[in-house]
């Protein structure tokens, strides 16, 4: 007897010490497998749907364990891919990592799994961050590399993270575009080779590629059904996103800074922290990952998602540079009696020696121009006040121009080599300023703290950015150190940006960079919401705000209703088509009020009333995203519902419009199947009432069946309330 105890008990300490080296990191429904044996290579094992400790063993025994080095360095094995490649003072190239230590620190809102590995030679130390959301299911995963050795290290490769991906039909989704045309959707399978989606613009990350991507794991993307795997890189700055195939049963993924142009000279006991890569998996396809994305971000990456956003007027294409104190007043006016609840007075306010009448002077100079406006900054606060309403402003505090007072007082600010002339961008002079300087910090801080001190009644930043790095150099930086720039100017930004939410954490700023140039969640920590694009015509909206949301939720989408015909494409289109579209995202204007007819205002005012009062289920709501655009079949729909599934709004839009046309059914993913609803269609005008308007329908009905809608002509929508009924 004592002989069978004696085996029983070696046979289970022998299967928990077996196991006592694998990592289990899980969210609600996911989970991330890693094998970290002390004094051994830290691997990956698993990655995908939430497993249990004792399935572990079950992973390794069907074959699914990938046994990948979670965090590859060159140097051993030299022909693939590496995460991280550095040079020693001795001029070795080589790293040999092995695990020392592995700590769980349990977070408010996450659980936070640190390994440290070292290298067997050198004083080398790399600590694998991976933090585990217990809300929504997304791991975010980074590295904080450091040494002791007596000189510095040059880091030349140092992704932020790596994944390996088994070979199938694979796909990846990913968003591309440029300015005015920003986030279009691109699907393509994974095939040999080598992928690469970058970006080197050096201020704005978002315009060309984004740091963000879909991984398909079984075949064409679908929205709702599906394995897929979501990718987002936290970084503001440039980028690079690797797809290797090479002849094995994997792609291998990585993400992390792009180093051209950036190696980084690690001093001793420096600590070289790299941007996090947010990663989601879910079963339920694109959709399915959007929905993390989205929930993370209200939750944990966007500042004050949980509030809602004002509906405003914006002046720029009302009036352009042509500020003027009256028209401002009476745009002020016009948006009050419309319903809004914030006016943004954009560019042209600003410039004493320099007038700011184009875009070729003055960025910098922030004072006001008394010709324009000679009652001040506190006559439009009080004028808005007096109507109920906010007030905010632009600035672009990273830039100047040749022709401005600042320029003239510290050429040595701006971004140029020591021997060369300035390259001006935008207007034919404009600069981008150095933010690796800690005086360029504190005078961009300090432009903010003095406007917000004179003028504490100001809710409202838009901050632009509307020019990439040129003239690669900084008169700050160590001749050394001149390729820490890209990668120092956004560390700057950052510290700025946390200087102005210490002390002011109420303030609502806008990140606009040329439009949608600075989507990304490197930044979106300290904002509000993000500018989506510059072209406001609402038929292209519907296909740039659509890939947007593949990464990015409505609360932080800056959507607005615009003149027809549209100032970017001269296309002519119903109001009620524009509102619609705009009602998607956070609702705004950016037209002349004045120029409205009484018929206009009248529709403008209910649909302002109207989105009030779905504003929570747009802004908070899970979103799905039903008739894609990219399928062209002549129309696109979506919806977003609440947590609860009892309060819903559905959109349709015809994209395409010819005679005899046959357009799908409208179904609405995303209802209970189980609940009753009734369906009123919101911001009606000039249609007679829908057959079904007010009528109570089944969720599975709804779901599986759907809807004949009529969109009849050229530019027709539809918004759908879907309110739950009781038995």
């Amino acid at each position: 007897m004592k002989r069978i105890l004696l085996g029983l008990c070696l046979l289970l300490s022998t299967s928990l010490y077996a196991w006592e080296k694998d990592v289990l990191i899980s969210t609600p429904h996911t989970s991330l497998l890693l094998s970290a044996p002390e004094n051994g290579e830290l691997k990956i094992v698993y990655y995908g749907e939430r497993i249990h400790p004792n399935q572990i063993g079950q992973i390794h025994q069907a074959g699914l364990a990938y046994n990948k080095p979670a965090y590859p360095v060159f140097g051993i094995e030299c022909r693939d891919e590496a995460a991280l490649q550095v040079k020693h003072a001795d001029g070795n190239l080589s790293l040999d990592m092995v695990v020392t230590d592995v700590q769980t620190i349990n977070q408010k809102d996450a659980d936070l799994t640190q390994i440290t590995l070292k290298d067997k030679v050198y004083p080398f130390q790399v600590k694998v961050m991976y933090k585990a959301f217990k809300h929504s299911d997304i791991i975010e995963t980074w590295t904080e590399i450091t040494h002791q050795e007596k000189k510095a290290v040059t880091l030349q490769q140092f992704a932020s993270a790596y994944l390996p991906i088994r070979k199938g039909d694979v796909w990846i989704s990913h968003l591309h575009g440029s300015w005015a045309n920003e986030a279009k959707l691109t699907t393509e399978p994974l095939t040999t080779g080598m992928k690469v989606i970058k970006n080197k613009d050096g201020a704005r990350n978002a315009h060309t590629d984004h740091a963000e991507v879909m991984i398909s794991l079984d075949g064409r993307p679908l929205e709702n059904h599906g394995p897929v795997i979501g990718a987002a890189l936290c970084w503001s700055g440039n980028y690079r996103l690797r797809f290797d195939t090479l002849d094995d049963n994997f792609h291998y993924f990585f993400a992390g800074i792009n180093e051209d142009a950036s190696e980084y000279t690690l001093e001793p006991k420096e600590v070289f922290a790299t941007p996090e890569l947010a990663l989601t998996y879910s079963n339920e396809g694109l959709g399915g990952a959007s929905r993390s994305f989205h929930r993370w971000a209200r939750q944990n990456k966007i500042h004050h998602a949980d509030r809602p956003r004002d509906i405003l007027l914006n002046s720029w294409e009302g009036v352009y540079f042509n500020i003027n104190e009256e028209g401002m007043v009476q745009m002020m006016k016009d948006i009050a009696d419309l319903g809004g609840e914030l006016f943004v007075m954009d560019d042209g306010w600003f410039g004493d020696k320099y007038p700011r009448l184009s875009d070729n002077s003055s960025l910098g100079d922030w004072v006001v121009d008394t010709r324009k406006l000679p009652n001040g900054l506190s006559a439009l606060t009080r004028a808005a006040k007096e109507q109920g309403i906010k007030f905010g402003i632009w600035l672009e505090p990273e830039m100047t121009n040749l022709t401005s007072e600042l320029y003239e007082k510290h050429p040595d600010w701006i971004i140029c080599q020591d021997n060369r002339q300035p390259r001006p961008g935008r207007g034919g002079t404009q600069l981008v300023l150095d933010l690796s300087n800690p005086d360029v910090q504190d005078f961009i801080y300090q432009t903010i703290d003095r406007l917000m001190t004179e003028n504490p009644e100001i809710a409202y930043i838009k901050w632009d950015s509307n020019m990439g790095v040129a003239n690669y150099g900084s008169s700050y930086l160590p001749k050394g150190k001149q390729s820490h720039l890209n990668i120092d100017y956004h560390r700057g930004l950052c510290k700025v940006m946390q200087r102005i939410r210490a002390k002011y954490p109420d303030l609502v700023i806008q990140n606009c960079a040329s439009g949608g140039g600075r989507a990304n969640y490197g930044l979106m920590p300290y904002f509000e919401e993000f500018w989506t694009s510059d072209n406001t015509e609402a038929l292209q909206r519907i296909y740039m705000q659509w890939g947007t949301s593949y990464f990015f939720p409505a609360v932080a989408m800056g959507s607005h209703v615009a003149s027809s015909p549209s100032h970017q494409t001269g296309r002519l289109m119903p109001l009620k088509f524009r509102f619609d579209v705009a009602m998607t995202g956070r609702l705004g204007m950016e037209m002349q009020p004045k120029n409205m007819t009484a018929n206009e205002r009248d529709f403008a005012r209910k649909a302002i009333a109207t989105y009030k009062r779905i504003r929570p289920v747009i802004q908070q709501g899970d979103l799905y995203r039903i008739l894609s655009p990219y399928d062209d079949k002549g129309a696109a729909s979506l919806l977003y519902t609440n947590a609860e599934k009892t309060h819903a709004v559905f959109f349709a839009f015809k994209t395409l419009h010819y005679m005899n046309q046959i357009l799908p059914r409208f179904k609405m993913d995303g209802l209970d199947p189980d609940k009753q609803y009734r369906l009123t269609e919101l911001n009606v005008q000039g249609n007679k009432p829908l057959p079904f308007e007010g009528k109570v329908f089944s969720g599975s009905l709804l779901m599986k069946e759907g809807l004949e809608l009529p969109l009849e002509y050229e530019y027709a929508s539809r918004v759908l309330e879907v309110v739950e009924v009781g038995e």
